[in-house]
């Protein structure tokens, strides 16, 4: 797979370039439309973004490593995150997790062998009023209980 933006998402780059005084400030954006592109941020991809930002690979990695929405490596078609902080835990996020680890017979930050599944324990996502929660993707899905999970997941396909 060639790794280039096409020029719709050039001009997009521009802009959220032009949104900041200092244009190395748009590189969260721009390694967010990478990951959605390319589906994780490999070497060659945080090059390519570094060159298009003007910035050194090592600014483009140190950033790809410091914040955890950021996947350095493939991850599955449904990347599930499960939240197993004080609120989720007390809840049974915890338990979530585990039953999703037995279903899959994955672990943190693995994905099933045929790449639709991935799984990652998570700290607070924000939804603490609705524990315990989990997101597929992008979509928070809250208030959960093992069938209401096993029904979710199974819905995915």
């Amino acid at each position: 797979m060639e790794i280039v933006f096409d020029a719709d998402e050039l001009q997009r780059v521009e802009h959220y370039k032009s949104l900041y005084p200092d244009p190395k400030s748009a590189i969260m954006p721009v390694l967010w439309m990478a990951q959605k592109k390319f589906g994780w941020l490999s070497e060659e991809v945080m090059r390519y973004v570094g060159e298009l930002m003007n910035l050194p690979y090592a600014h483009v990695l140190g950033v790809a490593t410091f914040y955890t929405m950021y996947f350095k490596k493939p991850m599955g078609r449904y990347h599930i995150q499960v939240c197993t902080n004080v609120s989720c835990m007390l809840r049974g996020g915890d338990k979530i997790y585990d039953h999703l680890k037995s279903r899959f017979s994955i672990g943190h930050n693995e994905r099933t062998a045929d790449g639709t599944y991935s799984l990652e324990e998570v700290e607070c996502m924000g939804a603490c009023g609705g524990a315990p929660m989990i997101a597929i993707n992008e979509d928070y899905h809250e208030n959960l209980d093992m069938s209401k999970v096993d029904a979710l997941v199974s819905s995915l396909d």
